[in-house]
């Protein structure tokens, strides 16, 4: 049973605000600029919908936007934020439950990846490259361990936390970059935040693995 979210979701903005400000908002945005227009868009665990009203700042109208998310009550309040004049599909689904081959220029993945473990993330990240037109682009932002000792410790509070609320498996931080980049992803660009304990990129499928 993948991460679900549900009975977080009236106060998870709240508490992403309490910890991080608006760290969390500010590194899922960062890279929206490389979105072309037009495009066909893959938002996979959008969690509360921010990420719709940032999107419709920088493309008011012209993209087609399905977004994935496992959790009822995260989609319900996902649908009363400001989308412009795009098209959004909301899909109450998990991502292993997606099923749309080929069918988007871009994916984007906040804070997603984190909720799998170290054994299940090859077979994840193989099935959203999947769902990528070739030449598509990854956003993908996360949480990453560079050395500092808090970073370990945040980590480890935040996983017992939401196991409680959410029942996430792992227990440790996946290697979320490298599990991207051996399938064939070239990184376009980086950013780190919040003492780079948030990695911000954007990958290019590349590859035909």
């Amino acid at each position: 049973m993948p991460a679900n979210y549900n009975k977080t979701a009236w106060f998870y903005d709240a508490l992403s605000w309490v910890v991080f400000g608006n760290t969390l908002q500010r590194a899922q945005v960062n890279f929206l600029p490389y979105i072309p227009a037009n495009a066909q868009v893959l938002i996979v665990g959008g969690g509360t919908g921010k990420i719709l009203e940032a999107l419709t700042t920088v493309h008011p109208d012209g993209l087609h936007i399905c977004y994935a998310e496992i959790a009822a009550n995260m989609i319900s309040i996902s649908r009363k934020r400001n989308t412009g004049s795009n098209t959004v599909e909301f899909l109450n689904l998990a991502v292993e439950d997606i099923n749309m081959p080929g069918g988007f220029d871009v994916l984007i993945t906040g804070f997603v990846l984190d909720n799998y473990t170290q054994q299940q993330l090859p077979q994840l990240v193989a099935h959203l490259k999947n769902q990528l037109k070739p030449g598509g682009l990854w956003l993908n932002t996360d949480f990453q361990l560079t050395g500092k000792w808090w970073q370990k410790l945040l980590m480890k509070t935040m996983y017992r936390f939401f196991k409680l609320f959410a029942d996430i498996k792992p227990a440790a931080l996946p290697d979320i970059e490298g599990g991207i980049r051996s399938e064939g992803f070239n990184m376009k660009a980086q950013q780190s935040f919040y003492g780079d304990f948030i990695g911000a990129q954007v990958w290019e499928k590349v590859s035909a693995k």
